[in-house]
């Protein structure tokens, strides 16, 4: 079988269910033979390596681990859906701080074993925060760590698709922006169907909330369905952005990054924006949209600006202004 690269890939969380499937994901896309898997918990990563091992992936080294320094060190490339899960009647933002004391541990084991890494994923919740806390402990650049955002733009996606009786390719332009949270601003204008704009195809106000609704609630609905989080489509998303970092095929979903820019008028903190992760790292541009749209993204900006103010309350990370002492790339 052919591999994208030859690099170490690290799963972290590997033992739970998104991490087992970007595991199975990783290895069937071909991105690198080299995996390991790690988790603090023995029996479950033991258990995905055997059912990996079992699959008999043609020219596969996967490894696993319960230690942090053989996982890290060397890893090229990581991914991390090793926070608690979210359960029914939860937010994302209820995960904060536990979550955040995982994220503030798992940027540690970064500058501490594998400060060379190329590119980082983080998608346990909240992803913004939890994010943007392993990239401050971690001391990487901005461009090097991207958190996921882009599975509630392809919610948005699904339910347009739906709602018009096309194939979801077919709807286009189909994105959030801002956190990913209850306080996503969901955008209409730049929307596509079928080569169509969604203003010329008849959708009422009422139905397009409804819609909108939906899209927030896109997890809850999933817990709800199936009595426990998605697990299949972050897994997937997000083995996605790391092929793109790997020099694959290019993510242009929208992804969580690090945003300081005066322009756009949004500083320290990570938000999804319109963005292309490659090869050389995850660049945005600035969102375009109706007035009304761009202020839901400014309202969606305050609320994280009011969860990073929080978890700098708890002690999890530094005050903005000491931050470039943790990480001077920042």
């Amino acid at each position: 079988m052919a591999f994208l690269s030859n690099e170490k890939l690290l799963i972290v969380g590997a033992g739970g269910m998104i991490g087992s499937n970007m595991v199975q994901s990783a290895l069937m896309l071909g991105l690198t033979p080299n995996i390991c898997l790690y988790d603090i918990y023995e029996p479950g990563v033991h258990g995905v390596f055997d059912e990996i091992q079992q699959c008999a992936f043609k020219g596969a080294n996967v490894t696993y681990t319960v230690d942090p320094k053989e996982a890290f060190t060397g890893a090229k490339y990581i991914i991390s859906s090793g926070g608690a899960p979210r359960k029914d009647g939860m937010t994302r933002e209820d995960l904060l701080k536990g979550n955040c004391q995982i994220a503030a541990e798992f940027g540690d084991n970064i500058k501490k074993y594998c400060p060379e890494v190329e590119h980082v994923v983080v998608i346990f919740n909240p992803a913004d925060v939890t994010a943007l806390t392993a990239l401050i402990h971690s001391g990487l650049k901005p461009n090097q760590l991207t958190s996921l955002a882009a599975l509630d733009s392809t919610r948005l996606q699904q339910a347009l698709a739906l709602e018009f009786g096309v194939q979801q390719d077919k709807v286009t332009g189909a994105h959030t922006y801002g956190g990913h949270g209850e306080q996503m601003a969901v955008f209409a204008s730049q929307v596509k169907v079928d080569g169509k704009p969604l203003s010329e195809m008849g959708l009422s106000a009422e139905r397009w909330e409804e819609i909108k609704h939906h899209t927030v609630q896109g997890g809850s609905n999933i817990i709800k369905l199936r009595g426990r989080s998605s697990f299949q489509s972050p897994a997937y998303n997000a083995v996605k952005m790391i092929e793109a970092a790997m020099g694959g095929e290019k993510f242009t979903l929208p992804a969580g990054c690090y945003v300081n820019c005066e322009k756009c008028g949004f500083k320290n903190v990570m938000m999804a924006m319109p963005s292309t992760i490659d090869k050389t790292g995850v660049h945005f541009t600035q969102p375009t949209g109706t007035e009304e749209e761009l202020a839901s993204l400014a309202k969606s900006y305050e609320h994280l600006c009011k969860m990073r103010d929080e978890i700098v309350e708890l002690g999890i990370v530094p005050p903005v202004a000491e931050w470039t002492k943790m990480n001077p790339n920042l």
